[in-house]
């Protein structure tokens, strides 16, 4: 807690006074009551209640926050041109410590949410220093967090940048105990706050009787403007008077764009004016900026026959909807609407039951929509008709003005089937393509097809064919919808027909080498067919082995498998070589002439040889060749460097595969050149 509320606590804890829990209750100290703000005022605020509404979190400021709004005065306006703002708050004691903070509320669901909401923050100061602050040129921090007030802050921040058609509260927090009050200007800058439109009667419209007339303006007026006695206003030709007006909402509020005219006797059906004019406090209606509603300026009203309100309008329908909504022209009363519903009767393909109706009732005992409820859902389609009728109590609904709707009036509308999903799938197992084929049977006027496969691919019609090139689990889902109801369902299909010929064999055999060949396919296979080249074939899964016979040179022996799964076929291939001598040996000489013939020195044949190195050394024992890959041959050179002729010892170790016994031989050869 930074030191500045630490001191507000002590200070509290001392004198007994509970700020933070003395709620705010004058117009002004609460975000929904906020004064409405005129750029081009002054306001003065000589005393300032104590008391605290909650706690404000400033960005940044999480080590000293969050501070409570002490002794606040809220303010609200709205930008009419984009640019920066500029305002000065003036205590009339300078050594008095006010805080301030700015949000932007546009578009919450309530001002309240700047007690919980950090992202509405703008700008702010809450330094611990006294005297002026607010924001102004050549600043560029946009908070200045709680400190102490012994070291000195500075209490001016950056001009914050406005939105134009965005709506801001400026919160003001007197932070020393005391009642001493302050001015806020708002001195500069290049946005505009002053709604420049001017003030005018937008509106009217009477009551049941004519004795009572609603008036629109079209913008906030002050609520202060509005004399009591109603002579802001009169009625043209003036066959009654204004005896009483009074504002809606001026009880939690500055302003006002709604007032009831009160008259000496109702009006004769006709049309009228509305007139505005000076009243006996000296004014006609002001706006925030004290502009005031022409003299003169005026509007019609129209006062009709009183007639029974219609029963003529309801709500869209939902889907299998377990209710109706009706909606009225005038208020109904709500003791006038039969509980149990017997008010209305409904007809149509399908019976319904009305189980009660009930009203959205306001303080004065009227509603101005009744909802009828059921049973059960209605989920039959087609049109049907409500139909009012005098129910058990006594009476159709009867209006505000004493009127009742006559039995018999109706209303049609169309009731929707509910909607099926689910689709038929039919799987084609071909041998290199697998086919899907959906199908929806449309019925209950459905008219949009939704089809999501997982792999993202979608489709809008009707019925789909989707061809696959791959194997494995495919899903797919469907949303249905005829306008009003919706359903999905979804289905998943198992490709498993995959068929893929495969084996294992050696690649190559040393005489009287025993091959074995390893079926190793893919698929739900019924048979198998072997051709080994040598003439044998087989029909088994895992073939007998196979030896093939010894030659004076390397051979060639082609291998096939054909696999089935009862419809389809696949076949894989492979060739076996069969040497004529795997016998390791070292050539005793060899002619690196580049002839083609002998040209390197390295181990014969060594195709059974593990863990192999072969070295060579010329005759003072140095070495001249070394490898562990029997291919790699010795061409005669080291570093590209041809070697003399002559005898070269060579050694040679390594490790039959077959029998694991392990060699090392040595031997001479003679280089030629």
């Amino acid at each position: 807690m930074p030191f500045k509320y630490i001191s507000l606590l002590l200070l509290i804890l001392c004198i007994g006074i509970k700020v933070n829990a003395q709620l705010c209750t004058t117009l002004g100290q609460t975000p929904t009551t906020a004064f409405p703000v005129c750029g081009t005022s002054v306001f003065q605020q000589d005393t300032v209640p104590q008391c605290s509404n909650g706690e404000i979190n400033p960005p940044t400021c999480n080590a000293t926050g969050p501070y409570p709004d002490v002794n606040p005065f809220w303010y609200k306006f709205t930008c009419y041109s984009p640019g920066t703002l500029d305002f000065l708050i003036t205590p009339n004691n300078l050594g008095d410590d006010y805080d301030w903070q700015l949000f932007d509320i546009t578009n919450v669901a309530s001002p309240n949410d700047v007690y919980t909401n950090p992202k509405l923050f703008v700008v702010g100061n809450w330094s611990g220093s006294s005297g002026k602050t607010g924001t102004a040129p050549g600043n560029t921090d946009t908070i200045e967090c709680a400190s102490n007030p012994v070291v000195y802050e500075n209490t001016f921040s950056k001009p914050p940048f406005l939105i134009q058609g965005h709506t801001y509260l400026l919160l003001v927090s007197h932070y020393t105990q005391t009642q001493s009050g302050y001015s806020l200007t708002f001195n500069g800058g290049s946005a505009v706050i002053t709604d420049t439109t001017q003030p005018a009667l937008k509106s009217a419209a009477s009551d049941c009787g004519g004795s009572k007339i609603g008036v629109l303006t079209n913008k906030m007026v002050k609520c202060s403007s509005l004399a009591a006695d109603g002579s802001d206003f009169a009625i043209s030709p003036p066959v009654a008077n204004v005896i009483s007006a009074s504002g809606t909402n001026c009880g939690s509020s500055f302003d006002m764009d709604s007032i009831v005219l009160t008259l000496d006797k109702p009006l004769a059906p006709g049309t009228y004016q509305v007139v505005a004019k000076y009243g006996t406090d000296d004014n006609s209606l002001l706006d925030n900026c004290d502009n005031n509603i022409p003299v003169g300026d005026s509007v019609s009203l129209i006062i009709y026959p009183v007639s029974p309100t219609p029963f003529d309008s309801m709500t869209p329908i939902a889907c299998a909807p377990n209710a109706l909504q009706f909606v009225f022209r005038k208020n109904i009363v709500c003791n006038t609407i039969a509980p149990n519903g017997s008010d209305f009767v409904i007809n149509g393909p399908s019976p319904v039951s009305i189980s009660s109706a009930t009203g959205s009732c306001n303080t004065d005992g009227t509603t101005g929509t009744i909802t009828l409820n059921f049973s059960s859902p209605l989920v039959v389609g087609g049109n049907y008709t409500v139909t009012l009728v005098t129910g058990t109590d006594g009476n159709t609904i009867i209006d505000e003005c004493g009127q009742e709707t006559p039995a018999g009036s109706s209303i049609n509308f169309t009731g929707s089937d509910t909607v099926s999903a689910v689709f038929n799938g039919q799987l084609l197992l071909g041998c290199k393509q697998d086919t899907i084929v959906l199908q929806h049977d449309g019925r209950n006027a459905v008219n949009i097809w939704n089809w999501v496969f997982d792999d993202g691919v979608t489709y809008t019609t009707q019925n789909v064919t989707r061809i696959y090139n791959d194997y494995g689990i495919k899903s797919v889902s469907l949303l249905v919808s005829n306008g009003v109801c919706t359903d999905s369902s979804s289905q998943s299909f198992t490709l498993n027909n995959q068929l893929k010929a495969a084996f294992s064999s050696p690649s190559l055999l040393c005489p009287n080498d025993i091959a074995v060949f390893k079926d190793s396919s893919i698929g739900s296979i019924v048979s198998w067919n072997w051709y080994f080249g040598n003439g044998n074939t087989s029909n088994i899964q895992d073939p007998p082995s196979q030896t093939y016979p010894i030659s004076t040179s390397e051979k060639y022996y082609p291998i096939r498998l054909i696999v089935n799964n009862v419809n389809c076929f696949d076949t894989a291939y492979k060739e076996v070589k069969v040497l004529y001598n795997c016998y390791i040996a070292v050539p005793s000489a060899f002619t690196p002439n580049g002839d083609g013939k002998n040209d390197y020195l390295y181990p014969l044949n060594a195709y059974k040889a593990i863990n192999l190195e072969f070295r060579v050394f010329n005759r003072w024992g140095q070495e001249v060749f070394e490898t562990k890959d029997w291919t790699h041959k010795w061409d005669g050179t080291i570093n590209g460097h041809p070697q003399a002729s002559g005898v070269y010892v060579w050694s040679l170790t390594y490790t039959n595969v077959d029998t694991g016994i392990k060699y090392a031989l040595k031997g001479t050869t003679v280089l030629i050149r």
